[in-house]
């Protein structure tokens, strides 16, 4: 199986690697607007670069990778769909619903696989949370309570064209939500904050975010998110069920720190960014994606689920602008519809 990577920065270092090390992948074509990064991975892993794009159609893939700027997604996705290339392709699809809804409908007309990269599913902690709903453990689910807390904040640079907390940060505890506990978000409240660096607000974005989510069989979640959590990198999630109570997250790395005389000691070596908490995961749905393009099993998170996680991160904004709750009806699900 011969791979195009198209993007090599941090995300597409970490895919060509993993690519490169398949045993079902024989070779790699590797290409980024910085021609010289590629040539250097490329050096690196012992495969080819190709100058831009076009020679990753013109030379002959099986399967592409996407992991550009979130900018050229739904281009690539769209052109990948109309060579009959299966793509992966790192999320969101776009950063607004018109074309994540125009790249789908390619995706869909040109029967072809588009898997999206929400790595959290491959997290042991999460696949373990969806099972314990799932059998029953926690018997009705009442609440759920996820967060996510970067350790610094991003470049100034990169927050205008990031998308905002919600669609680039939340969206992954969006997508968990629906993933763990089977159930649809049938609306929102949020509400945000920018009284941290004066980057924020000049973005037209916050720094910290929260949102209240209620699912469509009466469950209720919270879902919060900052920029600024100096004690270390955050993601857990809190289940709890007439039954009983699990948490995703909890761990001798985790940044948290207890008040009480017998609490467990605060971590010596916090987690300090995506990359190393879901490294593994990363691994994982790489070598998922493998097996869905071979034929050997299902799309784990197609377009259509990327385009509900987005959906409700567009419902956060709306939300957080208008100071209303916001219904997930008044999301368009579909080209043409209101």
């Amino acid at each position: 199986m011969r791979i195009g990577v198209i993007g090599t920065g941090r995300i597409g270092t970490i895919h060509a690697n993993t690519l490169s090390r398949h045993r079902e992948v024989g070779s790699l074509i590797l290409t980024d607007a910085d021609h010289g990064r590629a040539q250097e991975l490329a050096l690196r892993l012992g495969e080819t670069a190709a100058p831009g794009v076009d020679e990753i159609f013109r030379w002959g893939v099986d399967a592409v990778v996407i992991t550009t700027a979130t900018s050229a997604h739904a281009e690539l996705i769209g052109r990948a769909a109309r060579s009959g290339l299966p793509v992966f392709c790192e999320k969101p699809i776009a950063l607004d619903l018109a074309g994540t809804l125009q790249a789908i409908a390619e995706v869909e007309n040109a029967g072809t696989i588009l898997q999206m990269g929400f790595q959290r599913r491959f997290d042991a902690g999460y696949a373990g949370a969806r099972e314990a709903v799932r059998s029953g453990r926690l018997g009705r689910l009442h609440t759920v309570r996820a967060l996510t807390s970067d350790e610094s904040a991003p470049p100034a640079a990169w927050l205008p064209v990031s998308g905002g907390i919600y669609r680039d940060a939340l969206i992954h505890d969006f997508d968990c939500l629906r993933w763990v506990t089977g159930r649809e978000v049938a609306d929102v409240y949020a509400a945000g904050s920018d009284a941290g660096p004066a980057m924020f607000r000049e973005a037209g974005d916050v720094d910290t975010a929260a949102a209240v989510l209620t699912l469509d069989d009466g469950t209720l979640a919270t879902a919060t998110a900052t920029r600024l959590n100096g004690a270390g990198y955050d993601v857990r999630m809190e289940l709890a069920g007439e039954l009983d109570q699990i948490v995703v997250g909890l761990d001798d790395r985790t940044p948290i720190a207890s008040t009480e005389p017998t609490g467990p000691p605060a971590a010596d070596k916090p987690w300090t960014g995506f990359l190393e908490r879901f490294e593994p995961a990363y691994t994982a749905e790489l070598n998922a994606f493998v097996d869905v393009v071979r034929g050997g099993r299902v799309n784990p998170c197609d377009g259509r689920e990327a385009l509900q996680a987005l959906r409700i991160a567009e419902a956060c904004e709306v939300s957080r602008r208008e100071r209303r709750a916001v219904r997930l009806a008044e999301i368009p699900a579909a080209l043409g519809s209101e």
